[in-house]
């Protein structure tokens, strides 16, 4: 293609800028920080209650307080990014992270460590878009597109199981602050390599004035729809403040649908979710990320509490997953992006992920890590990385480039979301089924450790009737992707004009699909 028709596409030629190999190397180092601190906190997390003095009732605000600023925060971040510039938005989200990482690493107090997380969770809302988007408006050309969301996809599906070892290694051997600390250096290597080598292509940027009505209500619409799913885990589905939570989340989100399809200039132009490609990678993403939670919360306890592993050992327990989810993202679904449609990867990589999750639901108390957990981890992560690689290109792809930053805050919306469902729903489907079987077994208990086995068999009863319903939610996944996401030709997918307001401002080019 000529570099006329791409700067009338609004986007740099391919080859334009001759860095943007080695600003990917920064763009994927500061994804990896953000990814990370969602599990390497976690294994952190009873040291840290036990030195700061939190009480069981408050620690869940150690990541609620994360969670809620992030999730809430997101569109509101993507859009700063469209606004400032992306290369800004990134620079600023970095060195933000790194400071409030470092109070959290300095925390005296519970409060102090509670503020220190939805820091984290503000600037992280402003560097995720903003690194996602970076790779929207650098890597045009189709191939080399594959291969740079390969690796991020990669990054962004495995570095939760990085975080668990990572945080098992600081947490064993050094001290839970160390969690905390580790993500400065990674900013600032980020920050000086980012301010280096990235050139942002000055095409696209939004100048139009920010939706404030559209920013508070999507704001506290995200906020208490995060907030009902975390309350629905801590205290049920029948609490008087989870069910206003929810009720207030529908009216705020409704409204703010309303407000975006009557205002000039929206903070998210409805063009970019009505898509019916880009929505169904929205919503299966989003369905997909509720069933690995699953994996993610009850394998970190089964191989912890059951299996009598280390916090270090079962970091290393998750490396399959990892290597799985390299591999699917930069063997299978970056060499295959080109050649055939993006769902033909997707729902396929969802079904081998429920493939996976299933063979997990016949976990028993004494099951071989070798025979049963190796294989469904490799399962899992081939599929997921098959399936996110593509999702992660096409959901910024075939958008107006001003609105790259906003369509990249979807995914990472839809991710979030995604998480704090499956923390809920699957921990309260977990623990009734536990509570369940072990009063339905403790009466025939003989003596202290039948007792202990009973309680035992009862936790694992619980996970594997959690990971039924993660199962089907992977499966459902697969369907919604290979129902919605383009049925368009391999290697091309409708690219904005960047001219217009309206949607209908799209050619066909050949370039990439998510």
């Amino acid at each position: 293609m000529s570099d006329s028709a791409l700067r009338a596409t609004g986007a740099a030629a391919p080859s334009g800028d001759t860095n943007r190999w080695k600003a990917l190397v920064f763009i994927a180092l500061a994804q990896l920080m953000v990814v990370l601190d969602a599990t390497i906190v976690n294994i952190a997390l009873p040291s840290a209650q036990h030195d700061l003095g939190i009480s069981d009732g408050d620690r869940q605000w150690v990541v609620t307080a994360y969670a809620l600023a992030f999730g809430g925060l997101l569109l509101f971040g993507g859009r700063i990014a469209d606004l400032w510039g992306r290369k800004r938005a990134f620079l600023l989200g970095l060195g933000g992270f790194a400071l409030a990482s470092a109070l959290g690493g300095s925390a005296t107090s519970g409060t102090m460590m509670f503020g220190a997380r939805a820091l984290q969770g503000v600037f992280g809302a402003l560097l995720a878009p903003a690194a996602l988007s970076l790779l929207a408006v650098m890597f045009t050309d189709a191939k080399e597109r594959a291969k740079a969301f390969g690796i991020y996809g990669a990054i962004a599906g495995g570095g939760g199981a990085v975080g668990l070892i990572l945080g098992g290694f600081l947490t064993e051997y050094l001290d839970w602050r160390w969690t905390f600390f580790v993500n400065v250096p990674f900013a600032i290597v980020a920050a000086i390599g980012a301010w280096t080598v990235i050139r942002e292509p000055r095409v696209g940027r939004n100048r139009s004035p920010l939706d404030i009505p559209g920013v508070i209500l999507s704001t506290l619409g995200l906020v208490s729809l995060v907030y009902g799913f975390t309350r629905a885990e801590s205290d049920g589905w029948g609490d008087a403040v989870t069910i206003s939570m929810f009720v207030a989340a529908a009216v705020l989100l409704a409204s703010f649908v309303l407000v975006e399809s009557k205002v000039k200039a929206p903070l998210l132009p409805l063009r970019v979710i009505t898509n019916r490609s880009r929505g169904g990678i929205y919503l299966s993403l989003g369905l997909a990320i509720i069933g690995m939670f699953g994996l993610f919360l009850f394998l970190t306890y089964y191989l912890q509490v059951v299996q009598g592993f280390s916090p270090v050992k079962t970091g290393f327990a998750f490396l399959p997953m990892v290597a799985g989810m390299i591999t699917g993202s930069t063997q299978i679904g970056a060499r295959l992006m080109t050649r055939v449609q993006a769902r033909l990867l997707m729902g396929p990589g969802f079904l081998l992920a429920a493939l996976g999750m299933l063979l997990l639901t016949q976990l028993k108390v004494d099951s071989s890590y070798t025979t049963l957990l190796l294989p469904a981890m490799l399962l899992l992560g081939l599929g997921m990385g098959t399936a996110f690689m593509p999702a992660m290109s096409l959901a910024t792809q075939g958008v107006q480039p001003r609105d790259a930053g906003v369509a990249s805050a979807m995914v990472n919306t839809s991710q979030q979301v995604g998480g704090a469902i499956g923390t809920a729903l699957l921990n309260t489907i977990a623990a009734s089924a536990q509570l369940s079987y072990i009063k339905g077994h403790i009466a025939s208990a003989a003596g202290e450790s039948q007792q202990r086995l009973v309680q035992l068999q009862g936790m694992v009863h619980g996970y594997t009737s959690a990971l039924w319903f993660a199962v089907g939610i992977l499966a459902l996944a697969s369907l919604i992707a290979f129902t919605l996401v383009n049925g368009g030709r391999p290697g091309s997918t409708p690219v904005a004009s960047g001219s217009g307001e309206g949607a209908g401002a799209e050619a066909t080019i050949p370039v990439i699909a998510h």
